[in-house]
C-alpha cells in the first residue's frame, strides 16, 4: 500500500504528545532544566526551546521506527545540560563544542539516572566533531536531529532578523506580534 507509512505517521502522531511529556515532565519540573530557559542557544532560541524541540523530534522518529522513544526523548532534552553561556567571549568556541557533551553528561547524572543509551546520546551527540561514534541508533537519531533544529533554528532567527529589517526601512513597525 503506497499511503502505508503516511498512515502509520499520523497513527504515531495522535497520542504521541501525550506520551512524550510522560516521558519528561518529570525532567522538566528539575530546577537545573528550567535554567535552561536562561541561556541562548542558537540566535533567538533558548537553550531550553532547543532541547525541548531536539527531544520531540528525536522521540518521535525513534517511535516511529519501533526503537526506544522513552530514551530518545529523555537524552534529546538534556543533551545540552550546561548551565553556562557558551558565546561568552571566555569559552572558546572549538573546546565547547568537544567538551560540552562530557558536561551535560554529568550534569545530567546529578539529575536523574541515566540508562547506558541515555548516556551514550549525550556524550555522543556532537559526532563528527568529536571522534567517538554513537554506540545506538537512537544516539545516530539525537545526534542528526540536533544538527536538523540547529540549521532550524539559525534559518528561523535569519528570516525573523530579515523581516525586521525590511519592517523598519520600508516604514511597516515591528513585525512582532508578541
Amino acid at each position: 500500500m503506497v499511503f502505508s507509512p503516511l498512515n502509520k505517521v499520523r497513527e504515531y502522531k495522535r497520542g504521541a504528545l501525550k506520551e512524550f511529556f510522560e516521558h519528561i515532565d518529570a525532567l522538566l519540573e528539575s530546577d537545573e532544566v528550567k535554567q535552561l530557559d536562561d541561556y541562548r542557544q542558537h540566535y533567538c532560541f533558548s537553550r531550553l526551546q532547543h532541547s525541548i524541540d531536539v527531544a520531540y523530534y528525536s522521540f518521535f522518529l525513534s517511535k516511529l521506527f519501533g526503537w526506544d522513544s522513552k530514551s530518545a526523548a529523555r537524552a534529546g532534552l538534556l543533551h545540552d545540560m550546561f548551565l553556562y553561556d557558551c558565546h561568552d567571549d571566555s569559552y572558546k568556541v572549538k573546546s565547547h563544542l568537544r567538551l560540552h557533551p562530557k558536561i551535560a553528561l554529568e550534569n545530567a547524572r546529578g539529575i536523574c539516572e541515566l540508562n547506558e543509551i541515555e548516556e551514550d546520546i549525550i556524550k555522543k551527540h556532537m559526532w563528527l566533531i568529536t571522534m567517538r561514534p554513537p554506540r545506538y541508533k537512537e544516539s545516530y537519531i539525537v545526534t542528526f536531529v540536533d544538527k536538523y533544529c540547529a540549521l532550524r533554528e539559525l534559518c528561523i532567527s535569519v528570516t525573523r532578523r530579515c523581516g525586521e529589517k525590511f519592517a523598519a526601512r520600508n516604514g511597516y513597525g515591528s513585525l512582532n506580534r508578541a
